[in-house]
């Protein structure tokens, strides 16, 4: 993978993040939905070279959170966490 595709892969993921991140200073659930698929995104994603990539249920349970589905979100995110063998955090 090419250096700008790095960077352009990164940037992507830090803008996909901003919406949520904004709307969970104001909404709790929201902020948990954010913390959880943070905390998931980090944990169980491949991000080195043929590692595989971002883990596709995880990105999905972050789509409903953006969507404004955050109990379905937290519910997946916790499932997939303790699927894998992770403690879930406790909230913020």
């Amino acid at each position: 993978m090419t250096r700008s595709t790095r960077l352009c892969l990164l940037a992507a993921g830090a803008f996909g993040t901003l919406p949520l991140a904004a709307e969970a200073q104001q909404n709790p659930l929201a902020a948990r939905c954010s913390q959880l698929f943070t905390f998931a995104d980090r944990a169980l994603s491949r991000r080195s070279e043929g590692g595989g990539g971002p883990n596709l249920m995880v990105q999905g349970a972050g789509v409903d959170c953006q969507k404004g589905r955050y109990e379905q979100g937290i519910r997946e995110l916790e499932k997939i966490l303790r699927n894998q063998g992770y403690t879930v955090p406790p909230p913020n």
